[in-house]
């Protein structure tokens, strides 16, 4: 009689990235349950916390060398409920459901497109000659910020309280532009695409220390700054890219010359 070998299980290393991708979705779910009771700043910093979630479980996967297919399915799914499903539920409970027909649509749109986002990205994941891949670009807007940027309205009413930033008119729309920017064509800059340069890397340093101060001192200012700096790097990442295209076309034509 033969015994089999003891497969080992799943090591302590490899779950922690996946402990935390299953932190944000909680996070994610629990922004939902705020917006049902009306309770919009603590569903906006729960969903918040989910996107922050999400920027760590895959860099601390590749710091572990603990990257799995199953870790990117799930962590896929998790951002469709995080960053799809409750933004879109938060700001229908916040505002849309004033124009309950079109202000439905309006969520709906976002939330499919989210979901198709996802979708796209996972299905070009191994593909490592993507152009904008190459290049150091993504493809639209990362779920995650657009989940940031649908929240834009939401901010200015809790800095401003004014009613126009609630009109289910401004919101729907806003909230289909996010839509589109998220499943659209566009080249946006990737975290690999930024390189500072030596002489500003103690200030870029200092720069993220006082947003992180921002974020627990005035959070609702910081983050609309913030969302206002990214719209503001949208052209600049299209002519940046743009650029690079004309170069790869010349440098493929110049041997064929």
């Amino acid at each position: 009689m033969t015994l089999e070998p003891i497969r080992p299980g799943l090591t302590l290393r490899a779950m922690v990235p996946n402990a935390i991708t299953a932190a944000a979705l909680c996070a994610g779910l629990t922004g939902i349950r705020f917006g049902i009771t009306h309770d919009f700043e603590k569903a906006v910093q729960a969903i918040v916390l989910a996107g922050i979630l999400d920027g760590l479980d895959g860099r601390v996967a590749r710091l572990l060398k603990a990257q799995s297919r199953f870790g990117a399915e799930l962590d896929s799914l998790a951002d469709n409920v995080s960053f799809g499903v409750a933004p879109a539920l938060v700001l229908f409970l916040w505002s849309l459901q004033d124009l309950p027909r079109v202000g439905w649509f309006a969520a709906l749109a976002y939330a499919i497109a989210c979901a198709l986002r996802l979708a796209r990205y996972n299905a070009r994941i191994d593909m490592a000659d993507e152009p904008r891949k190459t290049a150091g670009f993504l493809t639209g807007v990362p779920a995650p910020v657009g989940a940031g940027l649908a929240f834009l309205p939401l901010y200015l009413f809790f800095v401003t309280e004014n009613p126009l930033f609630r009109d289910p008119v401004l919101v729907g729309v806003w909230l289909v532009a996010m839509a589109f920017l998220m499943i659209s064509n566009v080249a946006t800059l990737s975290w690999g695409k930024l390189r500072p340069r030596k002489q500003v890397r103690i200030e870029v340093i200092a720069l993220f220390g006082l947003v992180a101060a921002g974020l627990l001192v005035e959070p609702w200012w910081t983050l609309i700054a913030i969302c206002a700096v990214y719209l503001a790097m949208l052209p600049v990442a299209m002519v940046l890219y743009a650029r690079i295209r004309r170069q790869r076309a010349a440098a493929e034509a110049q041997p064929a010359a």
